[in-house]
């Protein structure tokens, strides 16, 4: 066999030697496979506008759509509160796709347990899982927090978080005032965004129980479901401190996916301070960066008569502008004349590389945060979007999008497709491809399909490292987009066979 001690070769490589391509050739003999000229034909049609009409009257069928389910949003939230621990009360093949989604995408261990439901538990109920699952959990790994949230197991037969938690006090499994925030994030409705307001509301209503507010002047600010929250907080956290802003940032699970290799195992690392976090009710306003994605949370701080400021993935000039200027309003603190140049070098930036921008089109798909804040991006520098696929749209994400694109000239023959997956995608690139497509690393096998290059922006990205350690938000982030994208345009200029081009300098 080729593989050996000396030289290993991965799967790539492996595979395309003489014993694996006979293998897989005997193998076709027993698979009763469609031809060659037969599979290339029903492929063709697979792009045509007719097979498009049909594609798009799909009902009760998805097909790879572009969001994850809830309980991954809930164990990223947990994660980003001092010494939390994310437990998920349903089966552990659930939790290992949690896990390994997050662990795929930092590049980092992902710490969460399990209670193991089985069979059993699927009849009888969870109970005695959670009762075993908690006394495990806090004399193990010791934290600080337990952050429980669901699968579709124990929610299909209605286990009862609150009543078994307090159950489990009751037999001894945690002590009595051990703090346990809850979510029930079915995965059956919903997505990964859903799951992750559901958790944050959750922690928050645990930490805010029973406290009087006090109006303050701190502010509280958090990232929702943000696959850039290594870079992207740490950015945030950096343009707070250069305006002298007293914050808490709720929820930071930037050092919990980003430890140093430096010989210890850091279970907990970082994350919002518990006392912070309680004392957060007295904020005078909560900033939400990613809104579509924490709207029940945001009336929840309603509710508790803090103001809550919105926003949606604050990239490029103008959206980091209005981030800037609404602290400034609500914490009477002067931007610095050092943001005012940090402003300018993007203004530059965009201004350096117009010609290759303007009038591309691009295609979109994502989180509804995400692709707004992109959107507004393209827009500003001139690019032109053109097929938006947002499989977890709400109401209000179509609406906002809507009126972003109209108000611009470059967004008027921009077409949002709510609800839809990324086989409908297929079919839009198919027949009327944009020039570029930006989405997660599922978009790659669209490349592959269709053609249209793709540029990774989003979640999760797989296939590429280190994305996440680089803000996207900020001026500094609205740099980093810009160079993604400009990368990928001239990448596909020098590879074009009929270029007749051979400058050095673009």
């Amino acid at each position: 066999m080729p593989q050996s001690a000396e030289k290993v070769l991965d799967h790539n490589e492996l595979f395309k030697q003489p014993e694996y391509q006979d293998l897989m050739a005997r193998k076709k003999q027993f698979e009763d496979c469609a031809s060659a000229d037969k599979v290339k034909e029903v492929e063709a049609f697979t792009k045509s506008w007719e097979y498009r009409e049909i594609n798009f009257k799909r009902e009760a069928l998805t097909v790879n759509p572009a969001k994850a389910c809830q309980p991954l949003g809930a164990v990223l939230c947990a994660s980003g509160f001092e010494g939390t621990l994310p437990y998920v009360h349903g089966s552990q093949g659930c939790v290992a796709y949690f896990r390994s989604h997050l662990n795929r995408h930092f590049k980092e261990p992902s710490s969460c347990v399990s209670d193991s439901m089985t069979e059993d538990a699927a009849v009888f109920g969870g109970l005695n899982n959670m009762i075993d699952g908690l006394a495990n959990a806090h004399a193990l790994y010791k934290p600080k927090m337990i952050a429980v949230s669901t699968t579709c197991m124990a929610e299909v037969i209605g286990d009862d978080l609150d009543g078994f938690i307090k159950n489990a006090k009751q037999k001894g499994s945690i002590p009595e005032d051990f703090r346990v925030p809850f979510a029930h994030t079915p995965s059956f409705v919903g997505s990964h965004i859903t799951g992750y307001d559901n958790m944050l509301k959750g922690v928050l209503s645990n930490l805010w129980a029973g406290q009087e507010r006090k109006e303050g002047a701190a502010i509280n600010v958090n990232g929702g479901f943000d696959g850039y929250c290594v870079g992207n907080n740490r950015e945030i956290k950096r343009l707070l401190g250069l305006m002298g802003v007293d914050f808490t940032v709720l929820s930071d699970p930037s050092d919990v996916f980003d430890t140093p290799a430096d010989g210890e195992f850091r279970m907990y690392d970082g994350g919002t301070k518990i006392d912070d976090g309680i004392a957060a009710v007295n904020a005078k306003a909560t900033f939400l960066l990613q809104g579509f994605s924490t709207a029940k949370t945001g009336e929840f701080i309603k509710e508790k008569g803090q103001e809550v400021v919105a926003f949606h993935n604050p990239v490029g000039v103008t959206a980091t502008d209005a981030f800037l200027m609404e602290v400034s309003r609500v914490t009477g603190k002067a931007i610095p004349a050092e943001l005012e140049k940090e402003r300018g070098r993007l203004v530059d930036a965009i201004a350096d590389s117009q010609a290759y921008l303007h009038g591309k089109s691009f295609s979109l798909f994502g989180d509804p945060d995400m692709v707004y804040g992109l959107v507004s991006f393209l827009l500003e520098v001139g690019a032109e979007p053109k097929h938006i696929v947002v499989t977890n749209s709400t109401k209000d994400f179509e609406t906002k999008l809507g009126a972003l694109l109209e108000a611009s000239p470059f967004g008027k023959e921009a077409k949002i497709y709510a609800g839809k997956d990324l086989w409908h995608m297929r079919s839009l690139l198919a027949t009327e491809p944009s020039d570029f497509l930006i989405g997660s690393s599922y978009g790659k096998f669209l490349e592959r399909d269709t053609g249209v290059p793709l540029i990774r922006i989003g979640f999760p990205i797989f296939d590429r490292h280190h994305h996440h350690r680089f803000p996207i938000w900020g001026y500094q982030g609205g740099l980093n987009v810009l160079v993604k994208i400009l990368d990928k345009i001239f990448d596909v200029l020098d590879k074009d066979p009929k270029g007749t081009s051979f400058d050095v300098v673009r």
